[in-house]
């Protein structure tokens, strides 16, 4: 099979396409064949193994050679422990827990981390969900408790999570602010920001608004900052942000919630969480997967790039298609 390899710590020049043999699965995995494969900015980290804490599971080189985790496809064959699925369903998930492996024609993971792919859902669709939609739900839903009437930032709301957090957010009633540079704002406009923020020329933190969520992809201000900007009781919610700054928050939270009565957190990821959910919200109508462009899987290189750079409107999608990378799909 081809796939993506990463022999070593660098940037996107360090990828190779190579012929590989292909996996076999274990008695409780599933042998998917890859459709699709949402990029997300975990795969850039687990390349230049930064943060350093990476490394821990490989000193020189990663120890998973194959990035990609948002994988949709098509089972070929099962372990014996199987239940339930079988040769020809369509299947979508999360692989981080299980191994990566989804820059490539075929990859192996446990049955516990696929979940059914719906028919309304294509497959450069699903594998723009896993990751991305469940942070934004984590963060709309579980961490900022939004309800309508809320007042929600979204700070980084032209991106794979932002994308999907402001589409959440409006779908639960709240007023959405969103923040980006200035050629995402017409984005954010189309799908229900009732204001929208360059944050080259605005500073969201010095405006004297204030709201019951802040939810923050970059984390580039002080923690003094984002306190001003939340109302009392409202709740700030890193997303990304330097390994730094995120443990000096995670220190400081207790106090500033005695002294200032606002928290802040961190959201911690789970994988393949809230799915089913995000399913539905697709479904009805409340939120669509937004894609920015789909390549081809030699293109995965050229689409690290375009992801560093800040300009991807939503998700970027590596698919099998060699005639991808034309255009938007």
């Amino acid at each position: 099979m081809k796939a993506i390899v990463c022999d070593r710590y660098g940037t996107p020049d360090v990828l190779r396409l190579a012929e590989i043999e292909a996996p076999t699965p274990r008695d409780d995995e599933l042998l998917v064949r890859v459709r699709a494969t949402g990029i997300n900015s975990w795969d850039w980290e687990r390349l230049v193994g930064r943060p350093y804490i990476l490394r821990a599971e490989g000193l020189l080189r990663p120890r998973d050679r194959i990035l990609g985790a948002d994988v949709a496809g098509v089972v070929e064959a099962v372990g014996r422990d199987v239940r339930g699925v079988q040769p020809g369903d369509a299947v979508f998930g999360d692989l981080t827990a299980a191994r990566w492996g989804g820059f490539a024609e075929l990859v192996c993971a446990p049955q516990a981390v696929w979940t059914p792919k719906p028919d309304f859902l294509s497959f450069e669709q699903a594998a723009a969900v896993p990751q991305a939609g469940a942070m934004a739900l984590l963060g709309v839903r579980r961490y900022g408790n939004v309800q309508a009437g809320h007042r929600v930032l979204v700070n980084g709301g032209g991106g794979g999570v932002g994308t999907f957090a402001i589409q959440m957010a409006k779908a639960l009633g709240a007023t959405v602010t969103g923040v980006d540079r200035g050629s995402k704002l017409d984005l954010m406009r189309s799908l229900g920001a009732d204001e929208v923020i360059d944050f080259a020329r605005e500073d969201f933190t010095a405006r004297g608004e204030r709201y019951d969520l802040v939810l923050d992809m970059a984390m580039h201000r002080s923690l003094r900052a984002y306190r001003r900007a939340l109302r009392p009781g409202g709740t700030y919610v890193a997303v990304g942000g330097s390994l730094v700054r995120l443990l000096w928050m995670l220190l400081c939270s207790g106090w500033i919630r005695r002294r200032h009565g606002v928290s802040m957190r961190v959201l911690a990821h789970r994988a393949n969480e809230g799915l089913a959910e995000i399913c539905e919200m697709i479904r009805v109508g409340d939120v669509t997967p937004i894609i920015d462009r789909c390549h081809p899987l030699a293109e995965v290189p050229e689409a690290l790039r375009r992801g560093l750079a800040g300009q991807v409107q939503g998700k970027l999608v590596i698919t099998m298609d060699a005639a991808a990378g034309t255009g938007a799909p």
